[in-house]
C-alpha cells in the first residue's frame, strides 16, 4: 500500500513543519511494518512538502494512523498550514529492482 500525503505549510510556519515531519520520521523508523516514509521538499515552493509511504498491507497502514504520534502530528499541525492536508492511497503497480 502506498500513501502520498501533500502538506502545504503557511509561509511563516515553514520552518515548524519541516521540523515538525523530520521529527516524525524518526519516529515513524520503529513501525515494522512501515517499509518507507520518506520526506521531500519542494524545490518550486519550498512550503510545500511531500510524504511518500509505503506499507506492508493494510494493517500496518492502520496500524500507523493509530499510534499517539501520528494523532500528535495531525494536532500540530493543522493550525499551522495554508490548505487542509492531502492524502492520497495508491495500489503499487510495478517497482525498479535495487541496485
Amino acid at each position: 500500500m502506498i500513501v502520498v500525503a501533500k502538506i502545504t505549510a503557511k509561509e511563516e510556519e515553514t520552518a515548524m513543519v519541516e521540523k515538525t515531519l523530520i521529527e516524525m520520521v524518526a519516529k515513524v523508523e520503529q513501525e515494522e511494518g512501515t517499509l518507507s516514509y520518506t520526506l521531500h521538499k519542494s524545490l518550486k515552493n519550498p512550503q510545500e512538502f511531500l510524504l511518500y509511504e509505503s506499507y506492508k498491507d493494510q494493517d500496518s497502514f492502520t496500524f500507523h494512523s493509530k499510534t499517539p504520534y501520528f494523532g500528535e502530528l495531525v494536532k500540530t499541525l493543522n493550525p499551522l498550514l495554508a490548505k487542509p492536508l492531502e492524502i492520497e492511497l495508491y495500489q503499487e503497480l510495478a517497482r525498479m529492482q535495487n541496485r
